[in-house]
């Protein structure tokens, strides 16, 4: 679905992949976490969908499932395994939950973690040195060093809180998702939490033409808050 800052609520596109995690590049393309065939989408603003990732190593992803874009034009994705009613495909193929970078090039995939239970939210800082990933299997969110190269360094805990759908301001706040939107400083604190009166939260993002419009999907509707403060990077 597209939303527009008008207000008006339209099919962007269907059929979709069953996209589930989202993220614009910095020219405006769709990167989509296509959970049917457990592949990552490129999408152009004229529709036109470019398979990115389709396995690895030779065998089948487990279902990406949320994906953040570095400046650069590199991308990080996480890649739980929740098994799908609709799915036509056999067992985990993967030997792991983990997260994977795919370079700028588009070509090059590299897993950069293995050691998750349920690896699902993440974000990164808009000056591409910071990476959040939330693990919602074990309740908890680390932070990275983002070397120059795609790896990731230095992974400590941020808060023991997992997530859905993640996002960040341009205070340098983290904003996590599950039982409505919590929200952390840069140091790991609880500073805010939003209530939803919804069974879960899954994805929320900055929108609208100032990016001063927090956006929130839960179980059943979408929410918006206008806020002080504004959305950076990518979204």
């Amino acid at each position: 679905m597209r939303f527009d800052v008008d207000g008006k609520l339209s099919v962007f596109m269907h059929p979709c992949g069953r996209a589930n995690g989202l993220c614009f590049d910095s020219v405006g393309t769709l990167i989509a976490c296509a959970d049917e065939k457990n592949e990552l989408w490129s999408i152009s603003p004229d529709k036109k969908v470019t398979v990115l990732v389709k396995d690895f190593q030779g065998k089948l992803l487990n279902a990406p499932n949320d994906v953040w874009v570095r400046p650069d034009g590199g991308m990080y994705f996480t890649d739980p395994f929740y098994k799908r009613n609709y799915w036509t495909r056999g067992q985990m193929e993967q030997d792991v939950e983990g997260v994977y970078f795919l370079a700028f090039d588009h070509h090059t995939l590299t897993r950069v973690d293995g050691s998750f239970k349920k690896p699902n939210g993440i974000i990164g800082t808009p000056d591409g040195e910071t990476l959040y990933v939330a693990d919602l299997g074990a309740q908890k969110t680390y932070a990275y060093d983002i070397a120059d190269d795609g790896t990731l360094k230095n992974r400590r805990l941020f808060c023991s809180m997992g997530s859905d759908g993640m996002t960040i301001d341009n205070e340098g706040n983290v904003y996590l998702t599950n039982k409505g939107v919590t929200v952390f400083n840069s140091h790991g604190e609880k500073i805010d939490h939003i209530d939803i009166k919804q069974p879960w939260t899954g994805n929320i993002c900055f929108g609208g033409s100032d990016r001063q419009t927090l956006f929130i999907t839960a179980s059943k509707a979408i929410y918006t808050i206008r806020t002080r403060v504004k959305g950076v990077g990518s979204q």
